[in-house]
């Protein structure tokens, strides 16, 4: 896949601009193993880097940024040194020009392409792999220094800032931070990483539900509101630093939606850490009942999951069997499921899949299994 996006983006460049690029950037999608929504709540996510990608190709000059979205079949062209809001995917790439001027980095014109192999709202963090990717390109070619979380919070900001999606850093960090073979255990209070090795014998397998999402249209930044106004109630600077015994303590204090929304956080948080533990010493029993058990609170609890990504989860947890299981992973309100299950149980969850589930629009899903990849840095 590799080199057809390279050759895709760097022919994409000739025909939009002329001549090559100075530089390539790759940047990675990710699945988000367990901890959904917890990043924005100070609390634990683990995700793994994937091999799906985007990449930019970048030519600085003087005058205006000129960029080619080649999958769009789409353009931009403003002035670097003061970007302004338009819409879609420019905003993206203009918000994180606005936060590295923020910053005090003197961003150059000149020509951008982009391309790369990450569905759009499929759940797998096509915007934060651009911005990590634009980011990226933009201190390499001004010679700044490259610290993945600082440019991940970066990202973060411009998504937040200037695109409008409250979203937490557990997106950009994994897009930045990751290492090959590894998922990545992230404390997103504090930013301690902690790598952990992938057991050779275990695989990673995303069904896309067919169900796109969007999170700009509002049930996002809801979600994070109900959850400020938990910690609010729990008196606790967020949700991070509270505990199943306070929150049941102030049980009468809540409403039954406030409850709910905090009992999955509090929950969730505990979940991941037991699930880095179990992973780490390759305890797929216990990972795995993890996994069904964040699936469940999402559903119940967090009230994210579609009727398409929940009957998924529950068919993949079942063909996975004991040792591992599978849940909606993203943002929510569709996207994809991820299951992690032993190397020899990939061909009958494929076969289950495709026999037992269809997207809405009637077609068998799209399948593909990865393994953890490294973060952004230069294409070679």
């Amino acid at each position: 896949m590799t080199a057809p996006l390279n050759d895709r983006l760097l022919s994409g460049f000739a025909a939009a601009f002329g001549g090559a690029p100075a530089l390539v950037i790759r940047a990675p999608g990710r699945v988000n193993l367990i901890g959904e929504h917890t990043d924005y709540n100070d609390g634990f996510a683990m995700p793994m880097a994937i091999g799906q990608e985007t990449r930019v190709a970048f030519r600085p000059a003087a005058g205006p940024l000129n960029v080619a979205a080649l999958d769009f079949a789409e353009a931009d062209s403003f002035d670097p040194a003061a970007p302004s809001r338009t819409g879609g995917w420019r905003d993206y790439v203009r918000g994180v020009v606005a936060q590295l001027v923020a910053a005090g980095i003197t961003v150059p014109g000149g020509d951008l392409a982009i391309a790369g192999t990450i569905a759009k709202g499929t759940g797998l963090s096509s915007s934060a792999s651009l911005e990590v990717a634009v980011a990226r390109a933009m201190l390499e070619v001004t010679g700044q220094s490259w610290d993945a979380v600082r440019v991940a919070l970066l990202a973060q900001r411009a998504e937040c800032d200037f695109v409008g999606v409250r979203c937490g850093n557990l997106d950009q960090i994994a897009s930045a931070a990751t290492t090959s073979g590894h998922a990545l255990l992230i404390d997103c209070r504090t930013l301690a990483l902690r790598q952990i090795a992938m057991p050779d014998d275990v695989a990673v397998m995303i069904v896309q539900s067919g169900v796109v999402r969007g999170l700009v249209d509002g049930e996002y930044n809801r979600r994070r509101e109900e959850c400020e106004r938990a910690a609010r109630i729990l008196g606790v600077g967020a949700l991070r630093d509270a505990d199943e015994p306070l929150l049941e303590s102030a049980r009468s204090s809540f409403d039954d939606l406030a409850f709910l929304r905090a009992r999955h956080v509090i929950t969730e948080n505990r979940r991941t850490l037991d699930a880095a533990q179990a992973l780490a010493t390759g305890d797929l029993v216990r990972v795995g009942a993890l996994m069904r058990e964040s699936h469940a609170s999402q559903h119940e609890d967090f009230g994210i999951t579609v009727p398409f990504t929940h009957a998924l989860a529950e068919l993949m947890s079942e063909a996975i069997g004991p040792e591992g299981g599978a849940r909606q992973t993203g943002g929510g309100f569709g996207g994809a499921v991820v299951g992690l299950m032993r190397k020899d149980r990939l061909a009958a969850v494929r076969e289950a899949v495709l026999e037992n589930y269809r997207t809405p629009a009637g077609a068998r899903p799209e399948i593909c299994e990865e393994l953890p990849a490294a973060g952004a840095g230069l294409a070679t």
